[in-house]
């Protein structure tokens, strides 16, 4: 990555703006959607030079849209609390094991994993069954109650060890694709731990702020952070304006629709990636 012009620190600012709104407003951090641009953009760079990008812009999008959703006071703290500090030694691990793999393979194992994900949100939609209830994958052991600022209140059950297996998966797969794990932790917060679609967005965001950081804090020990540091400062300044935009309009959009559009947009993302690297 070599110097740029003035007019593309814009360019990436309003990129950021793109994705810290649309991640914030689904709970995925937007790393989904920044790191098949840079590998889009950057077709050379490293894939641990860019996760690093990646996460660290994932970090601070997940700290604003954090706040923004505490305020509205969305964000389930003790689960989400127990579930970051089970993504740690995945996240370090991730990191670790991305300067491993080559850029080819990396493409590959990320286009595949954005179609499946993409093909399996959009064909499961979280909508509640006929008689009211919703599905149970298995033995609920926690209860929760949250209430949130504007006085919804939210009622729902899952079995903690669960949500602590699938949490140190996703740690290692997001900070080694640099993707965050929103697009994993959101779905599996819904479908496997029932947990209601903004309520999971909300605690998904807190989550990823503790998530990211730590991969971060990794890579920059791992050196691969400094070369993309002006393209960092410049998407950070974006996320931290279009995140709150984004918790804002998700109390105006229905559950359903943020988890189709979230399913199209990663099978788009991950066709277009997958037919690049065939090109070569």
């Amino acid at each position: 990555m070599g110097p740029f012009s003035p007019s593309e620190y814009f360019y990436l600012i309003g990129l950021g703006l793109i994705v810290g709104l649309y991640g914030t407003l689904i709970g995925a951090g937007g790393g989904f959607i920044l790191m098949p641009l840079l590998l889009l953009i950057h077709p050379e760079a490293p894939p641990e030079q860019l996760t690093a990008i990646s996460l660290a812009v994932v970090f601070f999008n997940a700290v604003a849209g954090s706040e923004s959703y505490a305020m509205m006071r969305r964000i389930d703290y003790k689960s989400g609390l127990m579930f970051a500090v089970a993504t740690i030694p995945g996240a370090v691990i991730g990191a670790l094991s991305t300067s491993s793999v080559p850029r080819s393979t990396f493409d590959a194992i990320f286009g595949l994993l954005l179609l499946a994900a993409g093909v399996f949100l959009f064909f499961h939609s979280p909508l509640e069954h006929s008689d009211g209830t919703r599905p149970q994958l298995h033995h609920p052991s926690i209860s929760r109650h949250l209430v949130t600022a504007t006085g919804e209140e939210f009622d729902y059950n899952f079995n903690p060890l669960v949500g602590i297996a699938i949490s140190f998966g996703v740690g290692y797969v997001s900070s080694f694709l640099g993707i965050g794990g929103g697009i994993i932790h959101v779905p599996a917060l819904i479908f496997l731990l029932d947990f209601p679609v903004h309520v999971a967005t909300a605690t998904s965001h807190f989550i990823l702020a503790i998530m990211a950081l730590t991969g971060t804090m990794v890579h920059i020990g791992m050196g691969s952070f400094h070369e993309g540091a002006r393209h960092t400062l410049s998407l950070s300044i974006g996320v931290l304006l279009g995140a709150p935009i984004g918790a804002y309009l998700s109390t105006r959009v229905g559950g359903s629709w943020i988890v189709r559009s979230l399913a199209l947009a990663l099978c788009f993302v991950g066709i277009r990636i997958l037919s690049l690297l065939l090109q070569h």
